[in-house]
């Protein structure tokens, strides 16, 4: 029904002309008024159960007070109780299970003289349209929370260089309540997008059933109307919180409407007051965000005695899941080969990792967080690792290495040692010194083939020159024999060369204390 109250002239119009059999749509375009407006009179009219002889009899006042009774002084004292009853109604109706007909036995429970079902849906209806004019979706307190960035942006401005900074504006909504969430966020990236929504959750103090995001990248791959492809990290997320992820419908406007009216109440209520401050970090600007945020949420609503916090309070916290003891952790994935020395290389660490030996030479799948290496082989968990971001280095399970379980590869200390052998007895020496500095020799074989690797690039004399030089600096590794061999200090005896060799000190090398 219309904001507004039409004539009771044009009342009487639209159910005259729905007595003599025309349609809604004509109804509206004669005279000038909405399809639904003249559906919601015609309801209203049906419910009532009257004719249009005695309707049309009736004065204004009089039909008044039959179609808007709740703004009529002298209502009889049965719709006047009817009408103190639709507000609880609404409320209780956001609860899971709850339905009108459970509220209208409640109501004639209580009013024994009341208003039969028909009657009562018919006018709790009206009532709903009137005081929220256009149709909305029905939600349960702790069923759904709907997740949107806004379309304008904050800014920032960077205390040193003075730039300008534009943030990204999250909001969340909880579907029963409309409790609401803001957070501004500098970018709308899968790490960023999954943090807002994970601290929405905690804000909450716990979460619904399902979330609801735009066709948004961070959330959604694919759209599709039946079976979008929803990125992973994001569905782990859900999963982590035990939430379905039920991406909006495209085109489907009822879906989002909920954030996107949040959204336009964000700009008038923190937007607008944030607009006259600068802030220098996002911490500052979401700092001065929340007391807008709560005023907004303590607000009550329009045309209601109650605001989203109090309903949040009263229906929806205790509605919604508890949330589980850790944060979620995003994983990020790398298809790899077991080495032969029965580790795999996390590359963006350049830190190795071991797996159970019957894996070497295999395909597997590394996932890892912030915190922890999962190693997985036909999506069978394999070996678990904390994440140790130390370049070069090697993070082992004893029970994964061949040695323990007397088994024999190609790769082995006999094999690099009998290799350095034929090379010269000085490197033989050397590469025993680096299989003894690992607590596992399988750790040191691609450090052993690669130094042996060297023979065949400038012979057998430069790289015996670089092993005895290596060692007269008591270091082992891979790469003090390459920079020995690019340098060409192996060219030059020991005494006619004062340089200060860089790995000696530089921060990517291990010294010895690395291998006590």
């Amino acid at each position: 029904m219309a904001n507004k109250t039409i004539s009771m002239s044009k009342l009487k119009q639209i159910i005259k002309l729905h007595c003599q059999g025309t349609g809604k749509r004509t109804i509206g375009e004669t005279l000038g008024i909405s399809k639904n407006t003249a559906k919601a009179y015609i309801e209203i009219f049906r419910s009532l159960k009257i004719t249009w002889d005695e309707l049309s009899k009736m004065s204004d006042h009089e039909v008044d007070r039959l179609f808007h009774p709740e703004k009529t002084v002298d209502q009889p004292e049965k719709l006047k109780t009817l009408y103190e009853f639709f507000p609880y109604a609404e409320k209780k109706l956001r609860q899971r299970g709850v339905t009108i007909h459970m509220m209208w036995e409640e109501y004639f429970n209580k009013n024994p003289d009341g208003y039969k079902a028909t009657h009562f849906n018919n006018l709790f209806k009206a009532y709903r349209r009137r005081v929220t004019p256009s149709m909305h979706m029905d939600h349960k307190a702790g069923d759904k929370m709907y997740v949107d960035f806004t379309g304008e942006k904050l800014s920032i401005v960077d205390p040193q260089t003075a730039e300008i900074i534009m943030l990204e504006v999250f909001v969340a909504v909880l579907g029963a309540s409309q409790y609401t969430y803001v957070e501004a966020v500098e970018s709308q990236t899968v790490e960023d997008f999954i943090s807002c929504c994970e601290n929405a959750l905690h804000f909450f103090g716990g979460s619904p059933r399902a979330i609801v995001p735009d066709n948004l990248k961070s959330a959604v791959i694919k759209s599709s109307k039946y079976e979008p492809t929803i990125n992973t990290n994001f569905e782990r997320f859900a999963d982590h919180y035990s939430m379905a992820v039920v991406p909006a419908r495209a085109y489907k406007p009822k879906d989002k409407a909920l954030v996107e009216g949040a959204v336009k109440i964000v700009y008038t209520r923190i937007f607008t007051r944030l607009s006259q401050d600068k802030y220098t970090s996002v911490s500052s600007i979401n700092k001065a965000i929340y007391p807008f945020l709560y005023d907004h949420n303590a607000r009550s609503f329009k045309g209601r005695a109650y605001s989203r916090l109090q309903q949040f309070e009263e229906m929806e916290k205790p509605a919604l899941e508890p949330l589980p003891e850790k944060r979620f952790e995003m994983r990020k994935q790398l298809d790899l080969t077991v080495m032969k020395n029965g580790h795999v290389h996390l590359g963006p660490d350049r830190h190795y990792y071991s797996v159970p030996y019957s894996y070497i030479g295999k395909k597997v799948r590394l996932l890892f967080s912030k915190s922890f290496v999962e190693i997985y082989h036909r999506h069978e968990l394999i070996a678990s690792h904390p994440r140790v971001k130390s370049p070069h280095n090697y993070t082992t399970d004893p029970a994964h290495m061949a040695s323990q379980h007397q088994f024999v590869s190609d790769w082995s200390p006999d094999y690099f040692l009998k290799q350095a052998r034929e090379i010269s007895p000085d490197v033989e020496f050397y590469i025993a010194q680096v299989l003894l500095k690992k607590i596992h020799p399988e750790q040191a074989y691609r450090t052993c083939r690669g130094i042996l690797n060297y023979a065949k690039r400038v012979g057998n004399q430069r790289l015996i020159r670089a092993c005895n030089r290596a060692h007269s600096y008591g270091l082992y590794h891979y790469n003090i024999i390459e920079t020995i061999l690019q340098r060409g200090l192996d060219q030059y005896d020991e005494d006619d060369t004062q340089e200060e060799l860089p790995f000696t000190s530089h921060e990517n090398i291990r010294g010895e204390d690395y291998y006590q």
